[in-house]
């Protein structure tokens, strides 16, 4: 099925094209018949849509996270694009391709797999290593897949596992430069720290955060996870399944973050500062590649609200 992109769309224009559902608000006209305005997403961009007339059946199907064959209008109001949509079809899977809706990761999944795979065979403490397997065997086909985040940075396809590569190579950077720090504690923290975000969000279209990720959030989900797995392993009273459990625990590195405790040993502190960094130049990434050399980006709410620069200087 061909896929006509939203960038693409132009004023005037009949399309019907498969999109993808990002938001739903009903409403009633003043003379009472139902009406929907629907945003749809694609991965160049969004557009606002509104369906007149609303029949029974389509108050079924049109649901944030499905992805329609939609047949409208393109047209223009108040200066911005829209579309009057005409009609709306649910589609199987086999009938498109996920990642012309969503963004995905730049490094290919069997490359994420290869590099986070050989990282864990170069954790030689065996209780770590252990932990750390049992745990990447058990996840291990929704962390390639899950975003980091349903917004703000790494909120694409494979952006938990990229975000999770990103701090390893910055991990062992570090630990060559500082003797201090214990590479297999640092490594297996990287690792493990944020893959209660695979209960804390709904998955890798319009993701948005379940009830068990707003009562408890990922990081009390994944200690009480490391807790499970090293009792079921006969390691619960080992130290390392402790020190592994405060690293996810103190992670977010303030309590105003919120992280529980604060780290209390130099590898959290180390984790802490590098899930920050490679947090950050995500968001900046993206920020910065929306605007020309010599302007500012819209403030950035991640980062305490500032504009930033994209200077002219090459």
């Amino acid at each position: 099925m061909n896929k006509k992109f939203i960038k693409d769309f132009e004023e005037g224009e009949n399309i019907v094209t498969p999109l993808l559902v990002a938001n739903v608000v009903k409403g009633v006209t003043t003379s009472g018949a139902p009406y929907m305005s629907i945003v749809f997403n694609d991965k160049t961009g969004s557009i606002e849509g509104k369906l007149w007339d609303v029949k029974e059946e389509q108050l079924n199907i049109v649901t944030s996270g499905k992805i329609l064959l939609v047949n409208f209008d393109v047209i223009r109001y108040k200066g911005t694009l829209q579309i009057k949509v005409h009609t709306l079809q649910r589609l199987e899977e086999a009938q498109y391709q996920i990642e012309d809706f969503v963004m995905t990761s730049l490094i290919p999944q069997v490359e994420m797999r290869k590099e986070i795979n050989a990282t864990i065979t170069e954790i030689k403490n065996k209780i770590l290593n252990e932990l750390v397997s049992e745990v990447i065997n058990e996840y291990d086909h929704d962390f390639y897949l899950y975003p980091a985040a349903s917004r703000i940075h790494h909120d694409f396809i494979g952006g938990l596992a990229e975000h999770v590569i990103g701090m390893l190579r910055l991990g062992k950077s570090i630990c060559d430069l500082y003797p201090l720090i214990n590479r297999d504690l640092l490594l297996s923290g990287i690792i493990v720290h944020d893959i209660g975000k695979l209960f804390e969000l709904s998955g890798t279209i319009a993701t948005e955060y379940t009830t068990e990720g707003k009562l408890l959030g990922h990081i009390s989900i994944m200690q009480a996870k490391i807790s499970e797995i090293a009792d079921k392993m006969g390691y619960g009273d080992s130290e390392e399944a402790v020190l592994l459990r405060h690293m996810i625990l103190s992670h977010h590195g303030e309590y105003e973050y919120g992280s529980p405790v604060l780290p209390m040993i130099v590898e959290a502190e180390i984790l802490s500062m590098i899930d920050n960094i490679d947090a950050r130049m995500n968001t900046l990434g993206k920020a910065l590649k929306e605007v020309n050399p010599g302007e500012f980006t819209t403030r950035l709410f991640a980062l305490e609200n500032r504009s930033f620069y994209k200077p002219v200087l090459k």
